[in-house]
C-alpha cells in the first residue's frame, strides 16, 4: 500500500464543509474513515467523520503523558430499542446495558487549506495537526495511534471506500497510490474481541445523566471527560470488567492534567493540548467569519510546546 499525504490531511480532520461549500449545500460525504467495526455502523452522537477509536493501552499512555485534554468519548444511538439504555432522552447504544463508547482524539476549528486548497477555511481538525505544514505531529511517537498508522490499511481490508479516494473524486489528484493488502492487519479489533480493548462498556449508566446531553449538545465538560477515560483506563479486553484500582487512577490522572475550560491544573504544566484547543475556539468565535493564516498555530501550539514537523522537504 502506497499512499500520497503531501497537502491532503483529509482523514486528520473533517473536509466536508468544504463539499458543502462548493456544491451548494448539497453535497454528501459517506462516513467511516475509522473504526469501521460494528459499533461505528450506528449513529454516533457526535458529527465527527473521521473519529479515531484508541485502544486502552493508548489511552493509559496518554493519561501517563499528561494528554488527556486530547482525548472525548464517543458514544452511540442504539439502532434497535432492546439493544440500548435511557439517558437523557437519548436511546444509547449498549452492551448488556452498559452505554458503549469509543475514545479517540478532539477536534478543535482550525484554520487549514486540505485536499490541495491555496486559502485556508475554518475546520474541525485533529488537535495534533499542524495547520502550516499539515503533518502529524506526534507522527512516529509512542502517542502516534495504531488506528491512524494502519490508515487506509483497515478500510481496504474491510472493503470500504478510503478517505484518500473520497479526496480523489472531490478534489482531483492521486493518493491512493497503491491498495494493495496482502494481509488482514492484526490490530482490526472488530466484535467481541473489542471489548475492553477499543470498545469500553460504563457499568453505571446512572452516571452518565447529564454527560449524554452535553455530549450531543458538544458540550462535554473536563469532568465528563475524565469519567470516561477513567473507565476506558479501567478496563479488561475481552470482558465488561472494570478495575477500580485504574478506574481511580485513570480519573486521578485526567484530573490532574485538565480542569473545566481546558486550562491546564496547577500542578501540571506538561501537556500543550488544553490551552491551545482554547484558544483555537476562542480565535474562532472571535474571527466573525474572517479566515487567518495557519501561520498563527506558531503561537498558539508551537510556542506552548507542541512539537514541531518536519515538513515534507525533509521526507523526500
Amino acid at each position: 500500500m502506497e499512499v500520497n499525504c503531501e497537502g491532503c490531511a483529509g482523514c486528520c480532520l473533517d473536509w466536508k464543509p468544504l463539499l458543502e461549500e462548493t456544491e451548494g449545500g448539497t453535497a454528501r460525504r459517506a462516513r467511516g474513515s475509522f473504526g469501521d467495526g460494528e459499533a461505528d455502523r450506528r449513529v454516533p452522537l457526535d458529527d465527527d467523520p473521521n473519529f479515531v477509536p484508541l485502544t486502552r493501552e493508548e489511552v493509559r499512555t496518554f493519561l501517563e503523558r499528561g494528554q488527556a485534554a486530547a482525548l472525548t468519548p464517543r458514544f452511540w444511538h442504539a439502532r434497535e430499542e432492546n439493544e440500548g439504555v435511557e439517558i437523557d432522552g437519548y436511546r444509547v447504544a449498549a452492551v448488556a446495558g452498559r452505554p458503549a463508547f469509543f475514545v479517540g482524539l478532539r477536534k478543535p476549528p482550525k484554520p487549514v487549506a486540505p485536499v490541495g486548497r491555496s486559502e485556508p477555511s475554518w475546520l474541525p481538525t485533529c488537535v495534533f495537526l499542524d495547520p502550516t505544514t499539515l503533518q502529524c505531529r506526534i507522527h512516529d511517537t509512542e502517542l502516534y495511534p495504531d488506528e491512524c498508522s494502519a490508515y487506509p490499511t483497515h478500510n481496504l481490508a474491510l472493503e470500504h471506500e478510503t478517505e484518500c479516494e473520497r479526496v480523489e473524486a472531490a478534489a482531483g489528484g492521486e493518493r491512493l497510490l497503491d491498495r494493495d493488502v496482502e494481509h488482514e492487519p492484526e490490530s482490526l479489533l472488530l466484535g467481541v474481541q473489542a471489548i475492553g480493548e477499543k470498545l469500553f462498556c460504563h457499568p453505571d449508566p446512572d452516571a452518565l445523566e447529564g454527560l449524554i446531553r452535553r455530549c450531543a449538545n458538544g458540550d462535554l465538560t473536563a469532568a465528563d471527560r475524565a469519567e470516561c477515560l477513567a473507565v476506558a483506563a479501567a478496563s479488561s479486553p475481552g470482558t465488561l470488567a472494570t478495575s477500580d484500582h485504574h478506574y481511580e487512577w485513570g480519573r486521578e490522572r485526567a484530573l490532574a492534567a485538565m480542569v473545566d475550560g481546558d486550562e491546564p491544573a496547577r500542578n501540571d504544566d506538561s501537556s500543550w493540548v488544553g490551552p491551545a484547543i482554547r484558544e483555537w475556539h476562542r480565535r474562532r468565535t472571535a474571527a466573525d467569519g474572517a479566515v487567518p493564516s495557519a501561520d498563527i498555530a506558531a503561537a498558539i501550539e508551537t510556542a506552548r510546546g507542541a512539537p514541531e514537523t518536519p515538513g515534507w522537504d525533509a521526507l523526500e
